[in-house]
């Protein structure tokens, strides 16, 4: 039995409007051949608002991969700890009940890892494992949650807190113009996340069964040329029809938990994209209502990389949850390609108790 508590979330005070963006994109590249192609494609994302870790003008600036770092160091230092310490609250535990950190981010590096940091400055125990995963990208929300289950099967007494940070916007490159790197501008935005996942006790989502899916042959089509200026990000044209070769693979877990994906009562899902909504919706045979906590985070937030599913299960949080023992999943998306997906029901609060059913399929 593992119980995914309620994440808690934070996004930089710096905000960029899709009127801002659309301008900036007008004045920086007013000479691009594609410029109308690429202004329409960032209006399509739906992205209204999105936080940075820095004023736009410090954002466009290129002072190099080691001073982007520095940043990128300095501010998960100062903006980690808030978020952890609520999360935390939210799974009613401290540091001493925590046996495993994950951190996932794909925006910067540390060696050693920012869990060694956290462990030290904190107060965690220092017999506490880590898990850092730098190269999953936007899966790396799904995996974390995944990885966490995993370990509280394995001990069931344990706790595991997972920690998502992502500043996109340290990725910026002014020389790469391609359109599909214009997109991206307009696309991805900052944010910090992190959650509990209780081995015994809690409220949230129970999770009973987990999956992974890469569709073979698609490295290329999400990734990362890595230059002396840094993280170069490529997004092949292809990436928004994946969800034609990933929906079978929800399908598939559901089926084999002996679930009908079409009838979950929630759904958690990565959006990198208005088109993998829509996609979905019509891949899995669900209501585009389904998908509403997933299109907010997207509008409000903009693609906040691994950050996002926890972003859109916070939303179901804050709008009350479902009704004791509902189904749903949660499903990360990234380079690869990848999905990481995660089945679960409901707990809710007010119970405090485990649905009877869930927990004989949780020990199954």
């Amino acid at each position: 039995m593992a119980i995914l508590c309620r994440p808690s979330i934070a996004v930089p005070e710096y905000v960029l409007t899709m009127e801002h963006t659309l301008e900036l994109a007008r004045t920086l590249h007013a000479d691009h051949p594609q410029l109308g192609l690429a202004l329409r494609l960032i209006e399509n994302t739906g992205v209204k608002t999105r936080h940075i870790v820095q004023p736009i003008e410090e954002t466009l600036r290129h002072p190099g991969f080691e001073a982007r770092n520095t940043v990128y160091e300095e501010e998960a230092k100062r903006r980690v700890p808030p978020v952890v310490f609520r999360a935390l609250d939210n799974a009613g535990l401290g540091v001493n009940d925590i046996d495993l950190i994950v951190y996932v981010s794909c925006t910067g590096f540390m060696m050693p890892s920012m869990t060694a940091w956290l462990i030290n400055t904190l107060g965690f125990r220092t017999d506490t494992r880590q898990l850092p995963i730098a190269q999953l990208g936007c899966a790396a929300g799904g995996a974390a949650i995944n990885r966490a289950h995993d370990f509280c099967l394995a001990y069931p007494d344990s706790n595991a807190l997972i920690v998502a940070c992502e500043f996109c916007s340290l990725c910026y490159q002014p020389t790469d113009i391609g359109v599909g790197s214009l997109l991206s501008n307009g696309l991805f935005g900052d944010g910090v996340a992190a959650a509990v996942v209780r081995g015994r006790g809690g409220s949230g989502v129970l999770l009973e069964r987990n999956g992974s899916h890469l569709v073979p042959d698609t490295e290329d089509w999400i990734s990362y040329a890595v230059r002396g200026t840094g993280f170069h990000f490529l997004l092949d044209k292809r990436v928004p029809t994946t969800m034609k070769m990933l929906a079978p693979a929800l399908w598939t877990l559901a089926t084999a938990h002996e679930w009908e994906i079409s009838d979950l009562d929630f759904h958690i899902v990565h959006a990198g994209g208005p088109r993998i909504l829509d996609d979905l919706c019509h891949f899995l045979e669900v209501d585009p209502e389904m998908f509403r906590f997933s299109r907010a985070t997207l509008t409000e937030r903009g693609n906040i990389a691994s950050c996002v599913v926890f972003d859109a299960l916070d939303r179901l949080f804050e709008e009350g949850g479902v009704e004791n023992a509902a189904r749903g999943q949660i499903a990360g998306f990234g380079p690869g390609i990848t999905a990481e997906i995660a089945l679960g029901r409901w707990v809710a609060a007010e119970r405090g108790t485990i649905p009877p059913q869930a927990l004989r399929a949780a020990v199954v």
